[in-house]
This record gives C-alpha cells, structure tokens and sequence, in this order.
C-alpha cells in the first residue's frame, strides 16, 4: 500500500479490509471523486472510477493479468500504476494514494482549494 505525508492530501475512509475481496474492484466515492478500488493478495490500490478513452467506469470492467479491462472499448489499465496495458487506452488513469488506518481503509485525494 502507497502511504504519502502531503499537507494537501485528506485521507477518507472506504471500508474494511475485507470489504474488498482479492481479485475484484469495488467503487467508492472519496473526497467526492469516483474510485475503484482494487486488492492483489494483501496489497490494495486505487484508480479513478473513470476510463481515459471513454466515457465509462472501470469498477464496471474485469480484472486479467493485473489490469482492469474498461467495458467500453476493452482498453487495459494496470491496477497498480494506471499505466495503458492495452489499447485502445493511450492515456493512464489517475491513481489515489491508500492505506490502513485503524483497522480502516483510507484513499487519499488532495483538497481543492
């Protein structure tokens, strides 16, 4: 799990750990932003809920190989980093920071100012 110390990140809690099962996604809303959040064995990660190529969310996609299939065009993101895998994707897809605290999931997201 990615863990960052920026003044301007607010951390919003989104669940249990075992809210999120290995293997799939799950949408959450944190700070206002659509997210998909995903979980690789003991590891999570989080993915704005929204494909780069088109209009759909990728909590409504599949999970291969470590990559999120968008539903749309079958365009691949990395779960981990958001980087494309696959086209048609061209452009990554933003990435929020995550973390336990207190037995608690939390997804970071940056205040607007």
């Amino acid at each position: 799990m990615q863990v960052m110390n920026d003044s301007a990140l607010q951390w919003h809690d989104v669940g249990e750990p075992d809210d999120f099962p290995d293997g799939a996604v799950w949408p959450v809303v944190a700070g206002g932003m659509a997210i998909a959040v995903f979980r690789q064995g003991e590891s999570l990660h989080a993915l704005h809920d929204l494909c780069t190529h088109g209009n759909a969310r990728l909590s409504e996609g599949f999970i291969e190989n470590g990559c999120i299939e968008c539903p749309l065009h079958q365009g691949l993101f990395d779960i981990r980093t958001g980087a494309p895998c696959g086209g048609p994707v061209t452009e990554a897809v933003r990435t929020f920071p995550i973390q336990l605290h207190a037995g608690r999931v939390q997804v970071g997201v940056v205040a607007e100012a």
